[in-house]
């Protein structure tokens, strides 16, 4: 691995060698392949989005401190060259992309005026980006990929979806030998006031799984929330889809299992190929 080294001189990025990304294949195959069994399609989003869309999910109200976005640079006579190892805010025009925090925005976009069945099952892989305060290594990166899988339909059919994976990463985790500690984590897709605040106060609607205190998978109740903002509706009564993910940072998944094996990436590989393996 090679880690590249970004703002303020912190290790934000990292290049994977041949055996780490062997593993993390061999990871998204795994988690894909579970999603594809539950009867889930696969589709694929593009690293960037026009900054209009991902506002329909107050990704700029609620995530300001994550966001990161994209934008021209100014050319012709005006044009600048970068200082430092960074442009400056006149040498770049306005930034009409966003870069997503999360790979599901996809999918909603994806479906937006459709009507989906009440038992749609959706998994996509992407790279995400977040403007963290801190970074460490694989274990907290600027840029990184992580494989979902998203239940579409009733509200009963998400619930059904997460019930079953949320059993799933617990055996598989415990077949890795890896504990995994199911903590509720709030993920504000809501306003701070209002009715699905309060809910989600009464009722977590995301859990992790945490290994040392490090968040490798979660599983996400988001209710009807992107039904309506994307107008995503059930094909037989016309409501407003209820949505909920499983999500999957595959490059958490590397350096905890690399740790686990005392750094021998051949021998983490070896062991999520057996597990991989027994379970088909």
């Amino acid at each position: 691995m090679t880690r590249l080294t970004g703002v303020d001189g912190a290790d934000a990025l990292a290049i994977l060698g041949p055996d780490e990304t062997a593993l993390v294949r061999e990871l998204d195959r795994t988690f894909a392949g579970w999603g594809l069994a539950a009867g889930a399609s696969e589709i694929s989003a593009p690293p960037l989005y026009p900054v209009g869309d991902l506002e329909k999910f107050d990704v700029y109200t609620n995530f300001p401190h994550l966001a990161l976005v994209a934008g021209p640079l100014v050319t012709g006579e005006h044009a600048g060259k970068p200082v430092g190892g960074r442009f400056g805010a006149a040498d770049l025009r306005e930034a009409a992309y966003g870069l997503p925090h999360a790979t599901c925005f996809g999918v909603y976009l994806y479906h937006e005026g459709t009507r989906v069945g009440r038992s749609t099952v959706v998994t996509l892989v992407n790279r995400c980006f977040r403007n963290e305060d801190h970074y460490g290594g694989l274990r907290r990166l600027a840029a990184f990929q992580m494989r979902e899988i998203v239940a579409l339909g009733t509200y009963e059919h998400t619930q059904r979806v997460i019930g079953e994976f949320t059993e799933r990463i617990g055996e598989f985790g415990a077949a890795l030998g890896l504990r995994l500690d199911k903590e509720a984590a709030v993920d504000p897709f809501f306003a701070a006031e209002g009715p699905r605040a309060l809910l989600q106060r009464l009722a977590p609607v995301k859990h992790e799984f945490q290994h040392g205190g490090l968040a490798i998978a979660s599983v996400n109740t988001h209710r009807n929330f992107f039904g309506e903002r994307c107008d995503i509706r059930l094909g037989d009564t016309g409501e407003h889809a209820y949505t909920g993910c499983v999500a999957f940072g595959l490059e958490r998944w590397l350096t905890v299992l690399t740790d686990l094996h005392d750094g021998d990436v051949r021998a983490a590989l070896d062991a999520v190929v057996a597990v991989a393996e027994r379970a088909s």
